[in-house]
């Protein structure tokens, strides 16, 4: 396959270059209170409410937290408490990336420009970037857009401030519901799946697989 060359790499950031650990915070709360079959039924719930809190309006990502945490417990037969949800909130920014990040970017962004769009808040994720290990053209947050993804107007906020159209971007996941879906509709031909065992593969989205980011330079020929 002939190398993809676009104008701007843009990445999902939480899951697939940062190591995006919901799961272990809740197992952290309610671990000693749910069985290991309960606990996964936990964090599968957990996840699910948060993609279904962000599908309408913009709201802060606190409240995504909360809201969704509140609706697991709820599910699960467990005690909410305000404070654990924000317990979980505040280790966002903590959170680092996965062992085959850094050096991957690094190679990639000596050639081509950078770009993150993500499900983030302004004051949290320059936290999590600066862990990243290489430079960032620009950083692109669903508060700035005022939207999440899957919406489109988040992707289309980054067209608008790059002054790039889908035909410029190649963009890199690890979620198809996320990202790679909207990318699709949207019209980005190029996209790389990460596949770091979120979700099924599913070919009809057209992408390039790769296992982690060291693969990502092969993808543009370097």
């Amino acid at each position: 396959m002939a190398p993809i060359r676009p104008k701007y790499i843009s990445f999902d950031c939480y899951g697939t270059l940062i190591n995006f650990d919901m799961a272990g915070a809740a197992r952290d709360l309610y671990g000693d209170r749910l069985d290991a079959q309960a606990m996964d039924k936990f964090i599968r719930n957990f996840s699910a409410y948060r993609l279904d809190e962000i599908m309408g309006a913009w709201k802060p990502y606190a409240d995504v937290v909360h809201n969704s945490l509140s609706r697991a417990c709820k599910a699960n037969g467990v005690t909410f408490k305000e404070e654990d949800a924000q317990m979980v909130y505040e280790r966002v920014p903590t959170w680092g990336p996965h062992a085959d990040v850094p050096a991957g970017l690094a190679k990639v962004a000596k050639e081509i420009p950078l770009v993150i769009l993500s499900n983030a808040m302004n004051a949290q994720i320059m936290s999590n970037v600066e862990k990243l290990g290489a430079p960032f053209h620009k950083v692109y947050t669903a508060e700035q857009a005022q939207a999440y993804k899957p919406r489109f107007q988040a992707f289309e906020y980054m067209f608008d401030m790059l002054g790039c159209g889908p035909e410029d971007m190649l963009h890199v996941s690890s979620s198809f519901r996320y990202d790679l879906m909207s990318a699709y509709d949207l019209g980005i031909k190029n996209k790389v799946w990460v596949n770091r065992g979120h979700e099924p593969a599913n070919p009809y989205y057209g992408y390039t697989e790769i296992a982690d980011i060291s693969g990502l330079p092969g993808v543009v020929g370097l």
